[in-house]
């Protein structure tokens, strides 16, 4: 893709992976919002896209209510399958570099070993299967397009598991979380310094890579330990206990993969980039919301 492409379009700027985007990019970016740059309106976003003229793509954007894709499956596909697609043969027609963000719910959660670029996808629910067609169209395209699948993703402003687990900390003293899924929790700021220096490397090929946290741990394990950290910093939690919970005990509308194990040696070798261990990453996201652990 080369070394310092300017401007760097950036469309879903307002969450959480789009927003350590435009920070990690820093001047190189152009923050498009879902107000500037609607995927359910990819005439008008193109429209933008020309005046624009970037030098490079990367579409953070996507539909992530999970569960409520089980009814909208029509909406998520325009925005996770259709808009992808649309956006990468703009890119290759222009020569210009996209980036695309995937997930490891196009994996059917089977087994214990991590999934590779090349295992057969088999989502089980209706978000996994649009991502997948956003996947397949935007490879379709051709050109110079990168989808990086990633999993578990947070930060400390944003709706996620880690900010859910400490609201739902300061109000109630027990919680049941769920602990027979398995997966690597991403902090939005180091997958988005990852992909910024993966874009600017002299040469690779294009194609799908998985890049994510190292280590892995259920959701029970994340929220013990979230807890835990917090509470070192002082923060003001009621919560005393957790219950281990299975998925068949906890039902919700879309089924979760129960093996989110993501490998992703593909990436460090093409790449030369590495994510830190998730409880390394966790302890940098909450020194930022509460400062450092007393001593």
């Amino acid at each position: 893709m080369g070394a310092e492409l300017s401007p760097v379009v950036v469309l879903g700027a307002t969450g959480q992976l789009g927003r350590a985007l435009v920070a990690t990019l820093g001047d190189r970016a152009v923050a498009l919002s879902r107000a500037r740059a609607d995927l359910t309106r990819m005439a008008d976003t193109l429209e933008l896209l020309d005046d624009i003229a970037p030098a490079a793509v990367i579409n953070a954007a996507a539909y992530t209510r999970v569960d409520d894709a089980e009814t909208e499956e029509t909406l998520a596909n325009r925005i996770n399958g259709e808009a992808p697609a649309s956006l990468a043969r703009y890119c290759a027609t222009r020569k210009i570099p996209f980036v695309h963000f995937s997930t490891d719910y196009v994996f059917s959660g089977a087994g214990n070993q991590p999934w590779l670029e090349t295992d057969t996808p088999a989502p089980i629910n209706a978000y996994g299967r649009g991502k997948l067609l956003g996947e397949r169209g935007v490879a379709a395209a051709g050109g110079d397009s990168l989808i990086f699948r990633t999993s578990w993703v947070y930060d400390g402003v944003g709706r996620n598991f880690l900010t859910t687990m400490l609201r739902l900390g300061r109000d109630h003293a027990t919680l049941d979380v769920i602990d027979d899924q398995v997966g690597a929790p991403t902090y939005a700021p180091s997958l988005a310094g990852a992909v910024a220096r993966a874009i600017v490397r002299p040469s690779f090929r294009p194609g799908i890579y998985h890049l994510c946290a190292v280590g892995t741990c259920s959701w029970f394990e994340f929220a013990e330990t979230i807890f835990a950290s917090a509470r070192s910093r002082g923060a003001a939690l009621a919560v005393e206990s957790l219950g281990r919970v299975a998925s068949a005990d906890y039902p919700t509308a879309a089924s979760r993969p129960l093996n989110s194990r993501l490998r992703t040696a593909k990436a460090r070798t093409a790449f030369g980039v590495a994510l830190p261990h998730w409880r390394d990453d966790l302890e940098v996201c909450l020194d930022g919301m509460f400062g450092k652990p007393a001593r």
